[in-house]
């Protein structure tokens, strides 16, 4: 019988596949693999994260969606040219905001569409960026302090900024929660990119092993990116670090107590009135909303004197419970003093005043006693653009004749809400200054034992603008350690703990009214007493990180993702590698 050496094949056996060509069938699932990573995948990846990203939001409250927004978006960005990138941002930050905004669509499709794609090209300029800083080290972490940034941005520019679609709004009853106490909303915002910025560090770990060419020596990897031997062990540390990020905000001790200098509680009532109809007509109907909170005050007054519910030691109405002026219209007048007689307590009224010239008109909340009438108020510093004030009125109206449905501009207040309410001392917020840091903080920091938001959703209604509304006030309670009360018109009226519980809310379109103790509180959070300091020196560090980013993209201008071979369509890189993956697949 003949010897068979190694290379021998007995006849009539079929073979098996040789190695070399096992090696080329490996070689072309790879490079198909690497293909459709840079190809088309990349900007479905980028418009697919978008949405998801929306749906991390109320009324949908699919939290993790926004980790993974993070890591999709930075993976499809990752490697690219910085044109390139702005291009996925785009397709990412346009949906996103579309499907978060489409509420707006109640004012007219254009408001709703230009207000999507002004917002989106922030998010693109954020994707841009990142393209700069992929080559780094630690780069998860300056891609977490450039989410910062790009918010830091939006929320201020132009005329005041628009802080919707912050991710820490997306986590405001999730793990990542309890951080809002430490560094308020730019703090949860960094742990959430953080997190989702960690597992694309591990992905691209991850997928290099399964898509790098073999044999690739550490010289022929970008620096930082270790041999494939090391991939595996250093994807899942990077794995265990996200999976800390959260777990670590689970030590931070959320405000349910706190040090009161006054009173420990107050027994307070929320007046929801309801509006006669939904949508912008319902401004029309200025008597009906009015007479809908007196009636509604009036029953809780006359359900006080039959012992049904607790007396309240004061009642908060909303914003736009009067949009007749009480010091110009005496029925107006008059229909709210006679209610405010009844209660027999302060009421924090919600009403339209002219002033302080012809050409403008305040939103206030005015504190209206039963003894000596109308008092202290507070006028709503933040107006909001193109709804409540006409930036450029003069030339957008030549355009824009819908704009002139707004006559007179909203005057913004020069004081910040805090006003003595019975046994509190509360800090008042309207409406959209919910979602602004600054105005929210300084109620607290003025003195505010518990935070008041008056508000006005009736436009909206039913659109999910009034549960992300809710949201924003769950995180305002934590990260202040103050209960918050919200007012609607027509819903959604809530109370809030410190710790963020919603004890008590309304159903929209409703006439309803919530009594409760609540607690009252002076203590300050780390987050109250460090404003924004956090987020400036986070946003700085992301900025310096992209600096450094592009001058080093200037001396080394190879841009790759780490174990993928760069092609033509990668930002000014070398394509001598794409030239051989070619080669191994003929």
């Amino acid at each position: 019988m003949p010897q068979l050496d190694s290379t021998t094949v007995p006849e009539g056996v079929s073979p098996t596949a040789p190695a070399p060509a096992r090696k080329q069938r490996l070689r072309r699932t790879r490079a198909t693999a690497v293909s459709i990573y840079r190809r088309p995948a990349r900007p479905v990846t980028a418009l697919v994260a978008g949405l998801s990203l929306a749906l991390a939001f109320p009324p949908y409250d699919i939290w993790p969606l926004s980790i993974l927004a993070v890591t999709a978006l930075g993976i499809a960005v990752h490697g690219q040219r910085t044109r390139t990138g702005f291009g996925y941002g785009l397709l990412f930050g346009l949906p996103f905001m579309l499907w978060l905004l489409k509420w707006l669509r109640v004012v007219g499709p254009d408001a709703w569409i230009v207000l999507s794609v002004v917002q989106a090209l922030y998010i693109a300029a954020l994707a841009a960026a990142l393209t700069l800083i992929g080559k780094l080290r630690l780069w998860p972490l300056w891609t977490a302090c450039l989410w910062v940034a790009e918010e830091l941005v939006r929320d201020r520019i132009p005329f005041g900024g628009f802080p919707w679609g912050r991710l820490a709004f997306a986590n405001t009853a999730t793990p990542f929660t309890p951080i809002a106490a430490l560094a308020g909303a730019p703090g949860v915002t960094f742990a959430v990119a953080l997190t989702g910025a960690l597992l694309g560090w591990a992905a691209l770990r991850l997928y290099g092993l399964y898509a790098g060419r073999d044999g690739a020596s550490a010289a022929e990897t970008p620096e930082g990116v270790r041999t494939p031997r090391s991939a595996v062990p250093l994807a899942l540390g990077a794995i265990g670090l996200a999976i800390a990020v959260p777990a670590s905000a689970y030590a931070v001790p959320i405000p349910t107590g706190g040090h009161a200098a006054g009173p420990d509680t107050a027994t307070i009532a929320v007046v929801q009135g309801n509006v006669p109809r939904t949508g912008l007509d319902f401004l029309g109907q200025r008597r009906a909303v009015l007479d809908n909170h007196v009636r509604q005050t009036h029953k809780l007054a006359a359900d006080v004197r039959a012992g049904k519910v607790e007396k309240p030691e004061l009642v908060i109405w909303p914003e736009n419970s009067s949009d007749l002026n009480p010091f110009e219209e005496r029925d107006a007048y008059a229909l709210i003093d006679g209610a405010v007689k009844d209660i027999g307590v302060p009421v924090l009224t919600g009403v339209l005043v002219a002033g302080p010239d012809a050409t403008h008109i305040q939103n206030q909340g005015i504190v209206w006693d039963p003894v000596t009438g109308p008092g202290a108020s507070y006028t709503k510093r933040h107006p909001v653009p193109f709804g409540e004030y006409i930036p450029m009125r003069e030339l957008l109206t030549k355009f824009i004749s819908r704009l002139e449905r707004v006559p007179r501009d909203f005057y913004p207040g020069k004081t910040v809400g805090v006003m003595q309410l019975g046994p509190a001392r509360i800090g008042d917020v309207i409406c959209f200054e919910i979602a602004y840091d600054n105005v929210t903080r300084e109620a607290v920091t003025h003195g505010g034992r518990v935070l008041v938001v008056q508000t006005n959703n009736a436009t909206y209604g039913r659109t999910g603008q009034p549960e992300q509304q809710l949201a924003m006030s769950r995180l305002r309670a934590i990260e202040h350690g103050r209960a918050v009360l919200i007012a609607a018109t027509s819903g959604i009226s809530a109370i809030v703990m410190p710790d963020g519980k919603v004890v008590e809310r309304t159903r929209e379109f409703t006439a309803d009214t919530l009594v409760m103790d609540i607690p009252l509180r002076d203590d300050r959070t780390l987050a109250t007493r460090l404003g924004s300091a956090p987020e400036w020196i986070l946003a700085i560090v992301g900025l310096l990180a992209c600096a450094y980013g592009i001058l080093r993209r200037r001396r080394k201008p190879w841009i790759t993702t780490p174990g993928i071979p760069p092609t033509p369509a990668d930002a000014g890189v070398d394509t001598r590698a794409d030239a051989n993956a070619i080669k191994e697949m003929m």
